[in-house]
């Protein structure tokens, strides 16, 4: 037995160190941020400049009536680049996507227009589609090691051949105007009462997640924040939801296909970050190698990823044709795959794989959104709205660099 005299002593416990000032509190916030933590810091600045501008260049652009069209637009982008976001995340990449779309659209208005098929069965076969189309692609990639960039190349051209055989001669299809598909995307809102609530449920849920993230980290000895914080937070956020949900109401509302968009990003957040299949996907973008070792099925993921990828792109495909209320060649083609990979990215997905932010799908479509629609009300040129989009994809793409740079440079 050792002697209590001369066996040194055991230091306590020490206990977790709570940032409890503002100055302690930005000083430990300027600390992540050069360690390359930014957080989703530089797309609300870019947010609030893109508003800033527009709203100078033109007063309508914070008008209600063309927010509820914003939102409107965004729905069918941020689903599509929900899915992108999950391929990046391994560190590969989907160019078939908008092909996908546009396939799903063409099988939507043949399965419910020409043979009749009822709205929710038609709705399914096409989504259905999509995913026979991942999960082909996704087991060309995993079991046969022919690289993600070519396997997707190929099915950007097959599946938009495919689509034009789907369509026939008919070459554009109409849905009915006032038929269930067109009256839920275009003209279905929802009632004031539930959007103030869940703009209330919001920052509720915020503040209660951060309270508990707050007490694992004090449990585990690990720095906090200051209690004050979080409660700040959701105070400036449930002011902001609500006016900007009574700014919508002073038009049609919230749009229900917005709130589908909102809820497939936020249960794909909670897939990645909540689950073990979720943690699965960030070890094998973050290191496949030591992922193998550690057990994980790799192929099964890559698999997976991908149908999940080419399903949510076809759900997309189904929501746009829906809004617009047709499908034609041209569905799913030209911006659609360049601004779903750039929602993707500008929201905080790194292409060097195994990171991304929370909630990046929905951020990065706001921005790609309000940037076209701000451009559209300047009546400018598409090859503007092109220049501009690249800019900020390269802009966002510079920065992600810097950050891995960052992270690298302080070990992390």
């Amino acid at each position: 037995m050792a002697d209590p005299l001369t066996e040194p002593a055991v230091p306590p416990p020490t206990p977790a160190t709570e940032l409890s000032s503002p100055k302690e509190a930005v000083g430990g916030w300027l600390q992540t941020l050069r360690t390359g933590d930014i957080g989703s810091l530089p797309i609300i600045i870019g947010l609030i400049l893109i508003v800033i501008v527009f709203q100078s260049l033109n007063p309508t652009f914070l008008n209600a009536f063309n927010l509820v069209n914003l939102c409107l637009q965004i729905a069918a982008l941020g689903i599509m680049a929900t899915g992108i976001t999950l391929v990046l995340m391994l560190g590969e990449i989907d160019l078939s996507i908008g092909s996908v779309s546009g396939l799903a659209a063409a099988v939507l208005l043949v399965t419910h227009v020409n043979d009749g098929f009822a709205p929710l069965l038609a709705v399914l076969i096409a989504v259905l589609v999509g995913t026979l189309v991942g999960t082909i692609q996704g087991s060309i990639f995993a079991k046969i090691g022919v690289p993600s960039f070519i396997v997707t190349l190929a099915g950007l051209l097959i599946w938009q051949g495919v689509q034009l055989r789907v369509l026939g001669e008919q070459g554009t299809i109409n849905l009915p105007p006032a038929g269930t598909l067109v009256r839920w995307a275009q003209f279905s809102f929802v009632p004031r009462w539930l959007a103030i609530a869940l703009a209330a449920l919001i920052p509720l849920l915020y503040l209660l997640f951060s309270l508990l993230t707050r007490r694992r980290r004090a449990a585990a000895e690990l720095p906090v924040m200051p209690l004050w914080l979080p409660i700040a937070v959701a105070v400036i956020l449930f002011v902001l939801l609500q006016l900007v949900v009574a700014k919508l109401y002073l038009d049609r509302g919230v749009p229900w296909t917005f709130v589908f968009m909102v809820l497939v990003v936020v249960f794909f957040d909670w897939l990645l970050r909540r689950t073990a299949y979720g943690r699965k996907i960030f070890a094998v973008g973050g290191n496949i190698e030591a992922a193998r070792r550690a057990g994980i099925n790799v192929d099964a993921i890559r698999i997976s990823v991908f149908a999940l990828c080419s399903t949510l792109a076809a759900v997309s495909g189904v929501v746009a044709a829906m809004r617009l209320g047709f499908a034609n060649q041209q569905s799913g083609s030209g911006e659609t795959l360049i601004n779903a990979i750039a929602a993707a990215v500008i929201g905080g997905t790194s292409l060097f794989g195994g990171r991304t932010r929370r909630y990046a799908p929905l951020l990065g479509a706001l921005v790609i959104g309000a940037i076209a629609n701000g451009l559209e009300l300047l009546s400018l040129s598409s090859d503007v709205r092109l220049i501009v989009t690249g800019t900020v994809l390269l802009a966002a793409v510079v920065i992600d660099a810097l950050v891995q740079r960052s992270r690298t440079s302080h070990g992390r």
